[in-house]
């Protein structure tokens, strides 16, 4: 039996060697189709001597996703060190995307590493490798390091912070639940002379908001209105669910009237917040109007909607409607955690309702698109 090693070598032996004349979308098309990671990596490695090749971020990003979806790390640091060879890395901004490639990757120390030697390739530091490598800490989910860096590198590099800069430490203290910190980010930055934009705004509202610090999320709003930040869709929708979290369901509806007027339309994520609003007060009618008049198309009941209303109709004791809600997310082809079927399904045989629990049981099991293994309790 031919071993893998000579298949590998035979399968290079005939790969076509890149050349002046071989277009980008063909190779972009090869790598796409290779199905095996071991050929990816050396056929993007071969690519990489094309110089017009190096300068397609789109290719690089993709290759890194797919390997780090499939957790070969080691392979996405042998493709991305392999670049180092080429005179680009001379450049801070081919460093950069180096920087970016490993923050999605999740390796944030090989990005930090990329950054350190910036200066040894004759190469100034500009606040673009500072984000680079701030947004590469962020991306790898390495929150408390992000901090220490920008209170760090500017000093020692005779780097001046930008808005791009204040945006990502901000959301990486939202990410932390570092509010408070974040916020006093806010004034440092005003005292600078940079304007909060409405990014970081959706960032912070997001964060307050969601944490249900509604009077904080009060204050950014008010200095949006200040600052004239004017609030987007993601804005509404982040007061929208503090509204709901802090049972405040009348301003939440008042909310939605104002996003008309002001040419913002609701969506889905607008109509579950509402939604959520009245679960939480336990007003079953309302929630049942909303989530049959919330509209079609993007503001259709999606699969956070079902999730949302599922498990309170069953708590409220509409079995019924429970029992017609899951056959729909069965028809809608929702992939759902199999907990909030089976949670119907008990309750069914709770209430003696054997035959709607069957058919849930093996609408589950014969379902082609994704099968649950749901099961009637013990006993039945």
């Amino acid at each position: 039996m031919m071993s893998f090693s000579h298949i590998l070598y035979r399968s290079f032996s005939t790969f076509p060697q890149p050349n002046s004349t071989t277009s980008i979308k063909s190779i972009a098309n090869d790598l796409y189709k290779e199905r095996s990671l071991e050929c990816l990596v050396q056929k993007f490695k071969k690519y990489s001597e094309l110089k017009r090749f190096r300068t397609r971020a789109g290719i690089y990003e993709d290759t890194v996703r797919k390997l780090a979806k499939a957790k070969c790390f080691r392979w996405i640091e042998e493709i991305l060190e392999d670049q180092k060879k080429y005179e680009d890395i001379s450049k801070e901004g081919f460093s950069i995307r180096l920087m970016s490639l490993y923050g999605k990757a999740g390796m944030f120390e090989h990005a930090h590493k990329v950054f350190n030697e910036i200066p040894d390739r004759n190469c100034r530091c500009t606040v673009l490798s500072l984000n680079a490598l701030l947004g590469a800490c962020v991306n790898s989910k390495k929150f408390d390091f992000v901090d220490g860096l920008f209170k760090e590198l500017p000093k020692k590099l005779s780097i001046e912070p930008d808005l791009i800069s204040y945006n990502t430490v901000i959301k990486a203290f939202c990410q932390m639940g570092s509010f408070d910190s974040a916020v006093l980010l806010l004034d440092e930055m005003e005292k600078k002379g940079l304007e909060p934009d409405l990014f970081k705004c959706n960032t912070l509202l997001n964060g307050l908001y969601g944490k249900g610090r509604v009077s904080d999320g009060e204050k950014i709003w008010e200095l949006m209105q200040k600052k004239n930040v004017v609030p987007d869709i993601r804005s509404y929708n982040a007061k929208l669910l503090g509204l709901a979290l802090d049972k405040k369901t009348k301003e939440a509806m008042e909310l939605v009237e104002e996003m008309k007027t002001r040419g913002v339309k609701p969506n889905a994520f607008s109509f579950n917040a509402l939604i959520k609003g009245y679960v939480i007060e336990g007003n079953l009618e309302e929630a049942k109007w909303w989530f049959d008049h919330i509209g079609e198309g993007e503001s259709a009941p999606g699969k956070k909607t079902f999730e949302i209303v599922v498990p309170f109709v069953c708590e409220k004791g509409e079995l019924e409607l429970a029992f017609e809600l899951c056959k729909e997310i069965f028809n809608r082809k929702f992939l759902v955690d199999v907990s909030l079927l089976q949670l119907v399904v008990n309750t069914l045989v709770k209430e003696s309702k054997m035959e709607e629990a069957k058919k849930l049981v093996q609408l589950g099991k014969r379902h082609s698109y994704c099968r649950y293994d749901l099961k009637l309790p013990s006993g039945e």
